[in-house]
């Protein structure tokens, strides 16, 4: 693991940055008085920005190499970060939060080919542990920068583009050698619609539940009149729950049956969510506990999802059914802020967790369903692998996925 420290600084820098960056412009956002909508629109820009970054990245990568790719993605997005504060305009900050997508999943890529490559085979699934880990405590600490200055200040915009910038460092001073980046296999959505229903609903589902959460629990946070550390604390309080509970969820599905674990899981969370309906200003303190054990819940799901989806696919299929997968989740990641924003608008914001409990739910019924429907087939015996939301390269470090050299072997020949 010694070899991969510099990629994993380079990670912890630049996820930082990332968490305080969406936070902050939810809750700036707010200040400047555009109202829900017009924030969950904001918000959404971002996953929109990294769907299509999945295609832009790549090709750069392999025409001018991994360190300068690098480079290109991080001097974008710290640019793109100081603008902020000067376009102070929605319809800026929407194309400013596209661009910041579309500049994260580049370096996102550039790090995970990085990992697979340098991963032997033997030890991926601890490589790919370590760097979620790494992931999700980032995440975290940037959202306890949000109390260092007012949110109308540039400073924290200035602080963010400050760790997009020093994220640079470690990747340019690594000796390791540049790997090849090959190909992604096509993703082919309906058909992993029909091999694995409930892994697809999953995907979907989820991704609008937490995509909801990352654009718009700021501000749900700041009408339970939480302060900045207290907006900031909550969102820690979530994401360190997704750190926690995903293992111990992880373990227990890989003995029973995935979709009956799915379904469960999704049916506590909504169960919380319904909960949290009750909450007002006077439950401050009790918000971060609930919102601990949601996320732990929530952000099981899509890991669940993808597993469940290992286990239906042939070996030979599952790169491209995963990637499938994680289109599914990243279109969802991108309606969840803008119909979470529309409805808060409406309703207030405890439509927040009543959005999660809608979408939640409904992916419990269908997870029930397809359990009570079909016989659990299995195909492919695979392992629960904490996770989030991030590009095709990373799948390649999960161990039930060939490497780049048997898959060649399986493929036929095209002419």
């Amino acid at each position: 693991m010694l070899p991969l420290t510099a990629l994993l600084a380079s990670v912890a820098l630049l996820l930082g940055g990332n968490g305080l960056l969406g936070t902050l412009l939810a809750v700036r956002s707010q200040v400047e008085g555009w109202g829900e909508r017009t924030t969950g629109l904001v918000m959404s820009g971002y996953f929109v920005g990294f769907f299509l970054g999945t295609f832009t990245a790549p090709p750069l990568i392999r025409r001018v190499g991994h360190i300068r790719a690098f480079s290109f993605h991080a001097a974008l997005a710290a640019a793109a970060v100081l603008i902020y504060p000067l376009w102070v305009e929605p319809a800026g900050w929407m194309a400013l939060r596209v661009v910041t997508g579309m500049a994260l999943v580049g370096l996102c890529t550039v790090i995970e080919s990085w990992l697979n490559a340098q991963a032997a085979p033997a030890h991926r699934s601890r490589v790919f542990a370590v760097y979620m880990v790494v992931t999700l405590l980032a995440l975290a600490a940037g959202q306890l920068m949000l109390d260092l200055q007012p949110p109308r200040s540039p400073v924290l915009f200035s602080v963010v583009a400050i760790l997009f910038a020093l994220a640079i460092l470690p990747v340019s001073a690594t000796r390791l050698s540049p790997p090849p980046l090959a190909v992604a296999p096509r993703a082919h959505v309906l058909e992993v619609c029909r091999a694995a229903p409930s892994a697809a609903a999953g995907a979907l589902l989820a991704g609008m539940a937490l995509g909801a959460f990352w654009g718009m629990g700021a501000v749900y946070a700041a009408s339970l009149g939480l302060d900045r550390a207290g907006i900031g604390s909550f969102m820690a309080a979530t994401i360190l729950g997704g750190a926690a509970l995903q293992w111990p969820i992880g373990r227990l599905s890989d003995r029973g049956d995935r979709r009956s674990t799915l379904a469960i899981v999704a049916a506590l969370a909504a169960v919380t969510a319904l909960i949290a309906l009750r909450f007002d200003g006077a439950m401050q303190g009790g918000a971060h506990g609930l919102f601990f054990v949601f996320g732990g819940l929530a952000f099981a799901l899509y890991p669940l999802a993808v597993a469940h989806l290992l286990d239906r696919l042939p070996p030979e299929q599952l790169l491209a059914g995963c990637s499938a997968l994680l289109l599914l989740n990243g279109v969802g990641a991108a309606i969840g802020p803008a119909a979470a924003g529309v409805l808060m608008q409406q309703w207030g914001a405890s439509a927040l967790p009543g959005f999660f409990a809608v979408t939640l739910g409904l992916l419990a019924l269908v997870a029930a369903g397809r359990r009570l429907l079909k016989a659990h087939r299995l195909l492919h015996a695979a392992r629960f692998h904490p996770m989030l939301r991030t590009t095709p390269v990373a799948l390649e470090m999960l161990p039930e996925i060939p490497d780049a050299a048997d898959r060649g072997r399986r493929e036929p020949a095209r002419n």
